[in-house]
């Protein structure tokens, strides 16, 4: 870095200093502690630092680095449970979800909480990462394709997406459960 143009150098740390808070929650998200997802943000920051000079002259640099964060959470992940396949987003935000809702009756609101999380990890990765930023995170739909890289109507497309995936997802396991009741 100390060989950059200092234009280079002010862009880098203007675009770790705008992506850095996002990519922390995001990777909470998906690794549950805050030492996995600071090691995995350091992670991208060092991959994307080593690419920066290359990466100002793509199209689209944020969803080059969004690529880089999906590929460290991973990587993450793989390193914290070897025998998983694929990270399973938001994997206690369901407990901490019942542990907020005091005033609702916590088993139901847990039960509930845990269907929808197992629905979000069956949508496409992308319709997967809208639905964390949009309504995990609470990023506005303008947010979350900054942060993916992509533009806003290709966020509003994948969340309709998963909206509608959702809802035959969770219509098909609410019946499953209603009958296993039965």
């Amino acid at each position: 870095m100390s060989q950059w143009d200092p234009t280079a150098r002010l862009s880098y740390w203007a675009f770790h200093a705008n992506r850095r808070p996002a990519y922390m929650r995001f990777a909470y998200l998906q690794l549950g502690s805050d030492a996995a997802a600071e090691e995995a943000v350091d992670a991208a920051f060092d991959s994307i630092m080593g690419e920066w000079l290359r990466m100002l002259h793509m199209d689209r640099l944020d969803a080059y680095a969004w690529t880089v964060l999906k590929q460290c959470l991973i990587d993450g992940q793989r390193r914290r449970h070897p025998w998983q396949q694929q990270p399973e987003p938001m994997d206690i935000s369901a407990f901490e979800a019942a542990l907020k809702e005091a005033h609702a009756d916590q088993y139901e609101v847990l039960t509930d909480t845990i269907r929808f999380y197992s629905a979000v990890s069956r949508l496409a990765e992308r319709q997967r990462d809208a639905v964390l930023l949009r309504y995990g995170l609470r990023c506005t739909p303008g947010e979350a394709a900054a942060v993916m890289g992509v533009d806003e109507a290709t966020v509003r497309s994948y969340l309709g997406q998963a909206h509608r995936r959702l809802a035959r997802l969770l219509d098909t396991s609410v019946a499953s459960a209603e009958s296993a009741e039965s």
